[in-house]
């Protein structure tokens, strides 16, 4: 209960009036339990080699995905502003980004796995509406389920080990989310909380609007190109839509659009002005990071639309300098 999670943080020194509690469903227990069996010390190295290695893992993914280019571009990877401060939070982002880079790669091969593999998107299912609402269409359109099949199986199977943990989970958890915490209550850095806090702060319905306005734009973006939908390319775009509009975010959860930035970088790497406004939002995340400024700041509310943006950006650089080529050879003939 919250009076109970709340009476041990003020034991450990913790003198908020409410207790710190977290927001995803109970199949974070999952991660977490492991943990307990460990020290302190041991438990913390342990979800940081994870968190490196879902990171790693996640990059080949995507360079293999991309043909394997003869680049280096994958090396950011490394200092990923977002996936560098997931690392230093000890957040799920890079877990998520591992699912996310995994459903690219077995949606057409494997997609009984590829569905099973974004089971724990359940973690912070906020980020991902307008993406699973196309994957809905999708499936429905081409009345293949079995995605949705194995998404399904996946966390039947997360929640029946859940409740053989804990058969009380979930009573807690919604006990905790009611009554415990103050999310809706703190400003939270992204676009749709704060266009509510600029218009009426007490009207929480008003940060759901970008994330409406976000879906109606997904079946239209869907349904136009519903013939000739391409995951690798239509649906990157769709993920970044889906986390800009987001109702509730943080700067490390924008580790999961590493595929979309790293295949946005591939296709604009003869743009020069493409990767010097890429290095200048990285920059500008990096100094955020080591400076630092708190995860509160509204200083993160431009970051998720600004990728959003760069992303565009360079992909419509990209379809410029391919449509350009032919003319230039033949002047040159």
């Amino acid at each position: 209960e919250a009076e109970a999670a709340l009476r041990l943080q003020r034991a450990a020194g913790r003198d908020e009036d409410f207790p710190q509690v977290t927001p995803s469903p109970p199949p974070v227990l999952l991660l977490a339990w492991p943990l307990g069996y460990l020290t302190p010390k041991s438990g913390l190295i342990l979800w940081l080699v994870a968190s490196l290695g879902c990171m790693v893992i996640s990059t080949g993914i995507v360079w293999n995905l991309n043909g394997k280019p003869e680049s280096s571009l994958h090396l950011i990877g490394i200092v990923f502003p977002p996936a560098l401060a997931c690392l230093m939070a000890g957040q799920l982002g890079d877990f998520l980004l591992l699912e996310t880079a995994l459903f690219l790669y077995l949606h057409k091969s494997r997609p009984w796995l590829a569905g099973a593999a974004i089971a724990f998107y359940v973690l912070k299912p906020h980020l991902f509406v307008p993406f699973f609402l196309v994957l809905l269409l999708w499936s429905a359109l081409r009345r293949d389920f079995r995605i949705l099949a194995g998404f399904s199986a996946a966390l039947a199977l997360c929640c029946g080990a859940v409740a053989w943990l804990d058969s009380h989970a979930w009573q807690q958890y919604q006990q905790l989310v009611l009554h415990g915490t103050h999310i809706m209550d703190l400003f939270i850095p992204t676009l749709p909380m704060a266009l509510r806090f600029l218009v009426h702060r007490q009207a929480k319905w008003i940060e759901f609007i970008p994330e409406a306005v976000g879906c109606v734009w997904a079946v239209w973006y869907f349904w136009s190109r519903r013939e000739s939908w391409n995951w690798l390319d239509h649906g990157l775009l769709l993920l970044l839509v889906s986390v800009a509009c987001a109702p509730y975010g943080w700067y490390y959860d924008q580790a999961i659009l590493f595929p979309a930035l790293l295949t946005g970088l591939y296709r604009a790497e003869r743009s020069p002005a493409s990767l010097s406004l890429f290095a200048l939002i990285a920059t500008a995340g990096l100094i955020a990071i080591y400076w630092p400024i708190q995860p509160i700041s509204p200083f993160y509310v431009w970051t998720a639309p600004a990728w959003l943006l760069w992303y565009v950006f360079a992909i419509k650089s990209r379809r410029h300098q391919d449509q350009a080529a032919p003319e230039m050879a033949a002047s040159a003939g």
